[in-house]
């Protein structure tokens, strides 16, 4: 079954010069329960097809089709994107002073119990699940009652967006560049902490972007795609 579907996807971003093109005509498709790494060089379109598939404001969509499943993902606001089970990592992760870590990812996954019409989870429970998935990503616990990656170092944050990952079961996961800045030890404590969410959720689709080989190592990709100037020139396995 296809869960991901990208069909000849033109997109820009406005400058001041006018639109600058970034993607150029892109096709990709991600079945369900398959992880497919992104490579190329700077520049060509890695990130932004990320950002477009997640819905962030700055892109113009000019042609082309993205389906999760049988939605159209285009007509869709961000949050909408995320109800229906779109996650995304990010290169550069963001801190929300003022909301902990552990209220940010309650209110997250209650407002996609209501939007799914799901009971909300228990908060005892909820609260002793997040320690236990923040203590195997080596996250000490503590900092779940710190504002979301406030004064976390680089490693932190990325295992901090595994955590989000773990805990809001998305049905396509994108990784941007979540490898970045991480030296080996913190790399392999992400890339187990997607091993074992996609144990739990073998259906989840993945998308990785990344420029090392690795994460690909550690990660195992079904397919692996080669985009250059806003396409994809190559793709192939391992």
């Amino acid at each position: 079954m296809n869960l991901l579907d990208v069909s000849n996807l033109h997109a820009s971003v406005e400058t001041d010069d006018g639109p600058q093109p970034i993607l150029k005509g892109l096709n990709l498709t991600v079945k369900a329960g398959e992880v497919h790494a992104i490579m190329g060089p700077n520049g060509s379109g890695k990130s932004t097809l990320a950002n477009i598939l997640s819905g962030r404001p700055g892109y113009t969509v000019d042609g082309g089709e993205v389906m999760l499943g049988d939605n159209n993902l285009l007509n869709l606001e961000p949050f909408e994107r995320a109800q229906m089970g779109i996650f995304l990592a990010f290169q550069y992760p963001l801190e929300i002073p003022g909301v902990s870590n552990m209220e940010f990812l309650k209110a997250s996954i209650d407002s996609l119990a209501r939007a799914r019409g799901e009971e909300q989870p228990n908060t005892a429970n909820f609260m002793r699940t997040v320690r236990e998935l923040a203590g195997s990503l080596d996250l000490d616990p503590a900092f779940l009652k710190r504002g979301v990656n406030e004064g976390f170092s680089g490693g932190e944050k990325k295992r901090n967006e595994i955590l989000q990952m773990a805990i809001l079961e998305p049905e396509m996961a994108i990784l941007d560049e979540t490898d970045s800045g991480l030296d080996i030890d913190a790399l392999r404590v992400v890339a187990r902490g997607v091993r074992e969410v996609r144990e739990d959720r073998p259906e989840m689709g993945a998308l990785v972007i990344t420029h090392y080989q690795r994460l690909l190592d550690e990660l195992q990709p079904d397919k692996v795609h080669i985009i250059v100037d806003g396409t994809i020139i190559e793709s192939g396995g391992m």
